[in-house]
């Protein structure tokens, strides 16, 4: 009678213990990614009465099973349900991260390596990407200067760091005109022309316009127009604050300066001296000459003035085929007292023909010979418009970052607003052979044990581990209330009928005490 009490005890505590469990859980209902626990039990010790004994065929007496009386139950595991996904929680931040499948975040709490569910992140003042429920540094890999991903030991991932706060400037490099020149255009014979303007970076960033102007040409003898040709020519170039190049100005009297640029093969400056009251003047010839097909309309070539190279077709650049020989090369080869210094970082696109690097290819192949209504329409973009992935050459101004953003591989990019990005780092994830085997550490943080097996400390991109990142997103809890108040209720009556066992106990004993009366 007294093991009926101690399995009754042994029952209360099993329940209450399971109890535990379930509160736990529904308390976490709402804990981004928790993942929910379930206690199962197992009978205990048993008390041996009398051992099993086999059929005797001598005696003809069968066999007697063994006589065993238990004491209880106890609880033999709880189970972490890790491989449940917990529902996605839109959130439209940019930096929250649901995970998609059994990997888990890696982060630093203090001097330890843990892991999370927990995509919930920000950026600390001193730029390291951290997890907020946990406070947590995010790990992973950082990127080169050149936004490649180094993949070696996770480290912090410092994403704000005053480096990484600016984006370095870029010259240009390619120009595409586009557009169409109506052939009816009364500015094509007039003394202006027809205007092309184009913007372009130098190595710092500043921004240069180059004022073109377009006319039609003549042949000099019967003084008539030569159809389908065009000449084209250098009238201004402009400094980031839209004043000319070609100028000085001190106390409201303009001068001449010493700026030099090259467009075609031909070397430019100011024919003569500067207007000193009205800062006019007047650049030396430039013309170059534009030919159209004239059953097509479309653009030809570029015809070199005065003298061909046997086809009469002319790359202004390097004697060799740039896009069909329609680009002209433009640089600016001096612009102070001395000469716009050579090489990879020149600041000024200027051309180096040695290493065929810098200066500014200027394409006219999108240009059209087209008769719309007497008037011409023509436009730029920055960079060559035949190149559709890698760099272009468009160049950019220096960028100040605007914020961050990660995509669905776990790459953080930095935004800037010259509307460019670059890759900063990566975040790196843990898969584990027995996930149920990690150690609950609080703050939804989990710990390798040596049932989960260990983490390598290098990481696996999240592709790699066979899920994903949904961003703007955060995982829920895994815990299912309607489950959870099931158990509940079954806990509950478990819990009952185990105290029952120690109140009949109780009485039975009462009884018996009683025989002596």
């Amino acid at each position: 009678m007294m093991r009926g009490l101690y399995s009754g005890v042994a029952g209360l505590k099993a329940h209450q213990t399971k109890m535990d469990v379930i509160g736990n859980n529904i308390a976490n209902v709402s804990t981004v990614g928790f993942k929910s626990s379930s206690a199962n039990f197992s009978d205990t010790f048993y008390q041996m009465l009398s051992p099993a004994t086999g059929p005797n065929a001598e005696l003809a007496t069968a066999g007697v099973n063994p006589k065993q009386i238990g004491l209880g139950s106890m609880v033999a595991s709880i189970t972490t349900n890790i491989t449940e996904q917990g529902g996605p929680s839109t959130t439209n931040r940019a930096l929250d991260v649901a995970i998609n499948g059994e990997a888990f975040l890696v982060v630093r709490s203090g001097t330890e390596t843990v892991f999370t569910k927990s995509g919930a992140l920000n950026v600390d003042p001193s730029g390291n990407l951290y997890c907020t429920t946990n406070n947590a540094t995010v790990q992973g890999w950082m990127a080169d200067e050149n936004g490649v991903i180094i993949k070696d030991r996770v480290k912090d991932l410092v994403v704000m760091s005053p480096d990484k706060m600016y984006y370095q400037p870029e010259a240009t490099t390619a120009v595409t005109m586009s557009g169409n020149i109506d052939p009816n255009d009364p500015k094509l014979t007039s003394a202006e022309g027809v205007v092309m303007t184009a913007s372009f970076y130098d190595n710092l960033g500043n921004s240069y316009t180059i004022q073109m102007s377009v006319k039609q040409k003549t042949d000099a003898t019967a003084g008539t127009p030569v159809p389908a040709t065009y000449t084209i020519e250098v009238t201004d170039v402009l400094d980031p604050n839209g004043k000319s190049i070609f100028v000085n100005e001190t106390n409201g009297t303009f001068s001449k300066s010493d700026a030099k640029i090259k467009f075609a093969d031909k070397e430019i400056e100011v024919d003569g001296d500067v207007n000193k009251l009205t800062g006019e003047f007047k650049l030396k010839a430039s013309a170059v000459e534009l030919q159209f097909d004239t059953v097509t309309g479309n653009f030809s070539h570029i015809v070199k003035g005065g003298v061909g190279d046997g086809d009469g077709k002319y790359n202004v650049l390097d004697g060799t085929t740039v896009r069909g020989k329609k680009a002209i090369g433009f640089s600016i080869t001096q612009l102070g007292a001395s000469p716009a210094p050579t090489g990879d970082k020149t600041p000024f696109p200027q051309y180096d023909a040695t290493n065929d690097n810098n200066g500014i290819h200027i394409f006219f192949d999108s240009i059209t010979q087209y008769s719309q209504g007497g008037t011409s329409k023509v436009s730029y973009a920055r960079g060559d418009a035949s190149v559709t992935s890698g760099n272009d050459g468009a160049g950019y101004k220096a960028g100040k970052m605007i914020g961050l953003s990660i995509d669905d591989e776990g790459k953080i990019w930095g935004n800037y607003d010259n509307g460019l990005q670059k890759c900063l780092a990566q975040m790196a994830v843990a898969t584990f052979a027995n996930p149920s085997g990690l150690e609950l550490a609080g703050n939804s943080l989990f710990r390798a044990t040596l049932n989960s097996g260990e983490f390598d400390g290098v990481g696996e991109e999240i592709k790699a581990a066979g899920g994903s990142f949904t961003v703007g997103a955060l995982e829920m809890s895994n815990v299912d209330l309607a489950n959870e108040f099931v158990n509940m209720i079954t806990t509950q009556r478990g819990f009952q009928a185990n105290s029952r066992i120690i109140t009949t106990s109780d009485s039975m004993l009462e009884e018996l005490v009683n025989l002596k009366r």
